[in-house]
């Protein structure tokens, strides 16, 4: 099954938050803001741009040499159904959802995050019995160090999402 395409709804947020956006704009927002957590190049962001001006998602206006591109009603639409999807094991696609929630009294917000605090638990609780099944002993955890560094580490950045998703959900 082909992996579904993020990059429509990373641009429709970010356009959605922005309110209108020029393609040079959209492509600072990559190395910027967004730039953090998501990547994209100009040779996909245009592109894209194309299509969900074709599909209705976008209008364009020229002002002065540039393009700008603002969400239509059903690009709307579209977006906000992506953000209702149930998230996966995927922590870039919560961050992006995240990013484009504008308002702390956004009712997606507080379910995003208990959704995140599941996944995360689930990954810890994976995590933690991994550690308990393959190092049993001091011998063990010596000949296989750096495997037994990667788990240990895995394990406290899940401790540490969950911390912080705990402070976050109301």
């Amino acid at each position: 099954m082909p992996k579904k395409r993020i990059l429509p709804y990373v641009l429709l947020g970010l356009i959605n938050n922005k309110g209108k956006l020029s393609g040079y704009q959209i492509s600072q927002e990559f190395k910027n803001e967004v730039g953090d957590f998501w990547h994209a190049s100009h040779s996909q962001i245009y592109p894209e741009l194309a299509r969900m001006k074709d599909d209705g998602w976008l209008i364009d206006e020229d002002v002065d040499k540039s393009t700008f591109y603002s969400v239509t009603a059903e690009g709307h639409k579209i977006l906000r159904n992506w953000m209702q999807e149930p998230l996966t094991d995927n922590e870039e696609i919560f961050s992006l959802k995240l990013y484009f929630i504008k308002d702390q009294t956004d009712p997606l917000l507080n379910n995003l995050l208990q959704q995140e605090l599941e996944l995360r638990q689930e990954k810890y609780d994976y995590l933690k019995g991994r550690l308990e099944e393959v190092f049993t002993d001091d011998a063990t955890i010596q000949n296989n160090y750096g495997h037994y560094l990667i788990l240990t580490r895995a394990i406290e950045r899940e401790e540490n999402h969950i911390h912080w998703l705990k402070s976050k959900v109301n």
